[in-house]
């Protein structure tokens, strides 16, 4: 079966992740995916090495290994949207599109005819998603937005890092990608298809507003709950979690482990691993809350029993036994584990340049719907004559009339 949203058109005007994500998302579900740059320079994570893409000749090419994370299974058409002739062009596309996804400034677009309001009066039909660093309303909304200021205004860097001793050591910490902005990126690629669903029955698009701050504040989840409905303002605890315990990495003879023990039979069974039975009968231990309660005092005797053996010896012993736990690995170690290999997230696609392009797959699986990986990432510009002849029904003339006055 094809991909769910093969039919659909996407113009996709946004740059860096956020945006792209989403585009590839629903490139990923067989949209057609048009991905408009600027001329010459294209997508800032174009440049944003090393490393960049080889070619087989083992020079580097002018595309970052950044840029192949958000943009597979898209055309890239370059038109500069400041002059006139640009403009009709993303106003020609933009009629025939049922997506459009930008993350330019607030009112940016305005300036070019190019906003919801004005590509709506020409397509009424046109779902219109904006992403910004702080939406379209409130105090902030002309502020400049990145992933790593909103992990810090959105409070996750508030619960993340160790607490600061008393010589200063520990403090707050960003995650090591861009969650905010990958998590942006998923939830307008859902509210882009939430709003074609309901176009079926309203025959009309709509404006969708998305704001990284919002949506961070969205998935501080338990924590936010934790706070909202207990009061208490949640810290930095390193790797423990705030609910439950022992979940937490703890360091092994030769390297560190992870433990996740969820519930009060888990941690019976890990006791017996650890040869501590008398511990699942200790009223500071016997439930979760004991143990959350008095969580000092169980992990500093748990670290002192998981040093005495090496990590692979207690992955076995605490699997063969349903333990909850995982080794804490590197990333080349992620793409060579026989789980993920199996579930094929480890995929390649043909490029010109450097024959093939390493990338990690979808992780959708559907039961008979297919995720598309026809069309590797572009090229600068690949697809802009393609489209303009096509689509649009530009003559040459006019195509070498364009690149003459640096339009496209």
């Amino acid at each position: 079966m094809p991909g769910p949203l093969v039919g659909y058109k996407v113009l996709d005007m946004s740059r860096v992740l956020a945006g792209p994500w989403a585009g590839q998302l629903l490139a990923d579900m067989g949209a057609e995916v048009i991905k408009i740059e600027r001329p010459i320079v294209g997508d800032d994570t174009r440049h944003w090495g090393p490393p960049y893409l080889k070619d087989k000749a083992g020079n580097n090419t002018e595309d970052a290994a950044y840029y192949f994370c958000a943009n597979r299974g898209k055309q890239s058409v370059t038109v500069d949207i400041t002059q006139p002739d640009g403009q009709q062009i993303i106003r020609q596309l933009a009629a025939q599109a049922d997506v459009l996804i930008e993350n330019y400034k607030v009112g940016g677009l305005k300036k070019y005819g190019l906003d919801y309001s004005s590509l709506a009066a020409i397509n009424p039909r046109l779902v219109y998603c904006s992403i910004t660093g702080f939406g379209q309303t409130g105090p902030y909304a002309n502020r400049p937005g990145y992933d790593f200021l909103i992990q810090g205004m959105g409070g996750l860097m508030s619960v993340t890092g160790e607490p600061t001793d008393a010589n200063g050591h520990g403090g707050p910490v960003r995650a090591g990608v861009a969650v905010t902005d990958l998590f942006s990126g998923m939830y307008a690629a859902n509210a882009i298809q939430g709003a074609l669903l309901e176009r079926h029955s309203s025959n009309l698009g709509q404006h969708i507003d998305i704001g990284l701050l919002d949506v961070q504040a969205a998935v501080l989840a338990n924590q936010a709950s934790n706070y909202l409905v207990g009061g208490d303002v949640p810290g930095r605890i390193g790797n423990s979690h705030p609910n439950i315990v022992p979940y937490q990495a703890f360091a092994t003879a030769d390297g560190h482990l992870i433990l996740a023990v969820g519930n009060d039979v888990q941690f019976q069974r890990f006791c017996e691993v650890i040869n501590q039975p008398q511990l699942a009968q200790d009223s500071r231990y016997e439930s979760n809350r004991a143990r959350v309660e008095n969580r000092e005092s169980l992990c500093a005797l748990i670290n002192e029993l998981i040093k005495t053996a090496n990590t692979k010896d207690w992955l076995q012993r605490f699997e063969s036994s349903n333990v909850p736990c995982g080794p804490i690995n590197t990333i080349d170690q992620v793409f060579a584990d026989p789980q993920i290999l199996a579930r094929g997230m480890l995929i390649s696609m043909a490029d010109t340049r450097g024959g093939e392009i390493p990338l990690v797959a979808n992780p959708i699986n559907y039961s008979r719907s297919t995720i598309d990986y026809t069309v590797p990432p572009p090229e600068l510009g690949s697809s802009t004559e393609s489209i303009l002849g096509e689509y649009l029904e530009y003559s040459a003339l006019d195509i070498a009339a364009l690149r003459n006055k640096s339009v496209i």
